[in-house]
């Protein structure tokens, strides 16, 4: 009788562990990516600056199963809204960010984070090449996203808006997408040495 009545303690005390854990990750995960916005330089020629929210963002996809990756995301946006300075210092802050010539950018991370995660997780290769493969879907979304976004707010020319969206941040979105799937990868590799320890 005993271990029946303890039972759904046990069972209950696992569900506040696991919330908690949920929770403190979002929290966490979110923190990361504003600590990477503030790491940012602007360009004199574009209104993007360059800044390491995308690397957090496809790093977070890469750790976090899809659902967390998403509402983390989504928090850090519920965050920064709220106006809390948690993106890039270049901008307004607040909604004004949100819907200026950056919001396409901004407003694709819950999506990003859980696209790559989900493929991340779907791929059966070496967990480099998943990760390569999962960042790199993230980050033409995060491309596309505020390419379209800006060409509608500034109405110029789709070159024009390339010139200022996507062309210079080529170079550094692969450092990114390398970068975060190398500690992921390094994290993978860690976990089974330990595991079989």
């Amino acid at each position: 009788m005993a271990q029946i009545s303890a039972s759904p303690t046990i069972a209950a005390s696992s569900r506040t562990y696991l919330s908690v854990r949920w929770a403190v990750s979002m929290v966490m995960g979110s923190a990361l990516v504003a600590v990477c916005a503030h790491v940012s330089v602007p360009l004199f020629f574009t209104p993007v600056p360059m800044t390491l929210q995308p690397f957090a963002v496809l790093l977070l996809g890469l750790l976090l199963d899809p659902a967390t990756a998403f509402a983390t995301l989504t928090l850090y946006l519920v965050e920064g809204a709220s106006g809390l300075p948690v993106f890039t210092p270049q901008g307004p802050g607040g909604m004004p960010q949100l819907m200026g010539p950056t919001g396409g950018y901004l407003m694709s991370y819950p999506f990003v984070a859980a696209l790559v995660s989900l493929v991340y997780r779907r791929l059966r290769l070496p967990h480099f090449v998943s990760g390569l493969i999962a960042a790199t879907a993230g980050d033409v979304l995060i491309l596309a996203s505020g390419t379209a976004w800006m060409a509608v707010i500034m109405r110029q020319h789709f070159s024009n808006v390339l010139s200022m969206s996507v062309l210079p941040f080529l170079a550094g979105d692969a450092v990114k997408i390398c970068t975060a799937s190398a500690i992921v990868a390094g994290w993978q590799l860690m976990r089974k040495r330990e595991a079989g320890n």
